[in-house]
C-alpha cells in the first residue's frame, strides 16, 4: 500500500456534511472559522470565493471544484462589493424540506448552483494530510472533467437536489469519496504539491515514505533509509524535511502513533500486539512512549475513546 493510501484508510469522518445552494441576483455571505476542510463543487454559473483577510476573490465557475483546509473565515458572493449576510444564519433561515438552499438577491442574475460540504475528522491523521495543503485548492473544470471526481460529483449533485431516502448515509460516503478523488486530482494538476502530498510525488522522498509506511515496525535509522533510496544521510535529511516539514524519524515516530491511537480507538487489539507491530520490543516500552506523546496512557486513550464513541 502506498503512503497516501496508507493515511486515506486511516482517516475517520466523524461527520460528513453535503448540501445545495442556488442563489439568484447579487448575494453575499460570510462563514466564522471552521474546523477541517470544506469543499464544494459549481454545477452551474459562476461566482466568488476567498478567504478573509487573504489575497482577492478567486473566481470560480461552472464545473470548478475547491477545497478550504486552514478554517479560516472566509467569504462568498455574486457580487465581492456587496456587505455579505452571515452564512449559516441564513443557510438555517430559508433552507427548503428537502435541504435546498434557495436565496434570491436583488437582480435577475443568472442561477448559481453549488454543491458543498464539510468534513470532520475523529483523529489527527489530518495533522499528516492536512497541514502543508495550501489554504485555497482550486481544481478548474478541465482537471476536474478529466478525472473520476467528475463522476463522483455527478453522484454527489444529484443526491443534493431532493430529499431521498438514505441521503444521510449516501451524501456521508460520497463526501468523503469527493475527499480521496480530490487530492488524486490536485496531485495530478500541480508540478509542485505543497507540503506532505508534494513529497509523494518526489521519487526518493516519496520512496521512503512508502517504506516506513508499510514497515512502521522496521527498525529504520535515517542512514538505512537514505542507503534504500540512493541517497546519502546528508542530502537525504535535508531533502526529508524540507519536503514533508519533519525529520525522517520524527515523521516515522508520528506515524507509528497514529497507527496506536487508531488501534487503540477502534479496536481490542492487545497493547503488546501493537507495540510489535509499530516497532517497540515490549508493550512496556510502548507505554511509555504513547504516555510521551500523548499524555495519556494507552489504557487511559482506550478508556476515553470508547466512552466518546457511546456519547
Amino acid at each position: 500500500m502506498d503512503a497516501l493510501s496508507d493515511v486515506l484508510s486511516l482517516l475517520r469522518v466523524s461527520s460528513a456534511l453535503s448540501s445545495r445552494f442556488e442563489g439568484r441576483g447579487a448575494w453575499a455571505f460570510r462563514f466564522p472559522a471552521y474546523r477541517h476542510v470544506k469543499f464544494g463543487s459549481v454545477l452551474s454559473g459562476h461566482f466568488h470565493l476567498w478567504i478573509e483577510g487573504e489575497g482577492s476573490p478567486l473566481l470560480i465557475e461552472e464545473g470548478d471544484f475547491y477545497l478550504l483546509t486552514n478554517g479560516l473565515p472566509f467569504r462568498s458572493a455574486s457580487d465581492p462589493a456587496r456587505a455579505p449576510l452571515d452564512g449559516p444564519a441564513t443557510y438555517r433561515s430559508i433552507r427548503g424540506a428537502d435541504g435546498v438552499v434557495r436565496y434570491h438577491g436583488k437582480g435577475e442574475g443568472a442561477l448559481v448552483s453549488l454543491a458543498s460540504g464539510r468534513f470532520i475528522f475523529e483523529n489527527d491523521v489530518t495533522e499528516i494530510l492536512l497541514r502543508q495543503l495550501p489554504p485555497l485548492i482550486h481544481l478548474r473544470a478541465a482537471d476536474v472533467g478529466s478525472h473520476a471526481l467528475a463522476r463522483v460529483l455527478d453522484l454527489l449533485k444529484w443526491e443534493t437536489s431532493a430529499a431521498y431516502p438514505g441521503a444521510d448515509v449516501a451524501k456521508g460516503s460520497l463526501a468523503t469519496l469527493v475527499l480521496v478523488h480530490a487530492l488524486r486530482a490536485y496531485l495530478a494538476s500541480t508540478e509542485q504539491p505543497e507540503g506532505w502530498l508534494g513529497a509523494l510525488s518526489d521519487a526518493k522522498i516519496g520512496a521512503a515514505l512508502s517504506m516506513m509506511h508499510a514497515k512502521p515496525g522496521e527498525r529504520w535509522t535515517v542512514e538505512s533509509l537514505a542507503s534504500a533510496v540512493g541517497m546519502s544521510r546528508t542530502a537525504f535529511a535535508v531533502r526529508f524535511r524540507r519536503s514533508v516539514g519533519r525529520a525522517p524519524l520524527e515523521y516515522l515516530n508520528q506515524w507509528r502513533m497514529t497507527i496506536a491511537r487508531t488501534a487503540l480507538r477502534h479496536s481490542e487489539e492487545p497493547l503488546v500486539n501493537i507495540a510489535a507491530r509499530i516497532g517497540y520490543l515490549s508493550d512496556t516500552a510502548f507505554s511509555i512512549a504513547f504516555k510521551r506523546w500523548t499524555g495519556q496512557s494507552p489504557g487511559r486513550y482506550r478508556t476515553a475513546g470508547r466512552r466518546v464513541a457511546e456519547a
